[in-house]
């Protein structure tokens, strides 16, 4: 649970396209872990952010989607509710999308530190999808947006496609690689069902 003396002030923001059969009632579990370390008993209750004037957790059942621009004062036990929302957000998600977290340490002054300490201040962004396909779609836009930001200072944007066609090359071998191992301890086809299982193992599913 949050504690009012926590070193950080912890920010989420982001939005999720959920599945249209998706109800308040999941979502609510789905979330628990964030809502619960606020010290909330229900999303509803959890849902406020910390500062008035930001959203919150916001669930728009028109659009099957939720809206993440919520705080809460925490420490950096935090990162492990993070893991379990994602998890859960996983099953509950129609597309990829990203969620990005920022740790404020609040216990940093910058005009009264030592020279050489520095700000435990750190920023993250995380994944959820249907699949690990999803997910990286996602992943790929998200760096091709960055790249081409960085890149147009110095050339034209009709410059950069062969940029951006590495960068889906790159994809494309991860995603085949990723394709591969989950086919590694499935029996030859043909076999009957008689073949012996690999010893590959599946990677974690990607958050």
């Amino acid at each position: 649970m949050a504690s009012y003396n926590a070193p950080f002030e912890i920010h989420v923001h982001g939005q999720v396209l959920l599945r249209t059969d998706v109800d308040f009632n999941q979502l609510q579990e789905a979330l628990k872990p964030l809502w619960q370390y606020a010290g909330a008993r229900s999303l509803a209750d959890g849902a406020h952010s910390h500062y008035e004037d930001e959203p919150g957790i916001r669930f728009d059942a028109q659009e099957h989607m939720l809206q993440l621009c919520w705080s809460v004062i925490g420490d950096e036990d935090f990162r492990q509710s993070l893991d379990e929302m994602c998890m859960s957000l996983n099953e509950l998600s129609q597309a990829g999308a990203a969620i990005e977290i920022t740790f404020y340490d609040t216990e940093f002054d910058e005009d009264e530190a030592e020279p050489e300490a520095q700000s435990r201040d750190d920023f993250m962004v995380l994944f959820v999808g249907p699949n690990p396909a999803a997910i990286m779609q996602v992943q790929r836009d998200l760096l091709v947006q960055d790249v081409i930001n960085l890149m147009e200072r110095h050339f034209d944007a009709a410059e950069l496609s062969g940029v951006v066609s590495e960068v889906d090359r790159l994809f494309s071998q991860r995603f085949d690689s990723l394709v591969n191992s989950l086919e590694i301890g499935k029996p030859p086809r043909g076999s009957g069902g008689h073949g012996g299982h690999g010893g590959g193992r599946k990677p974690r599913h990607l958050h």
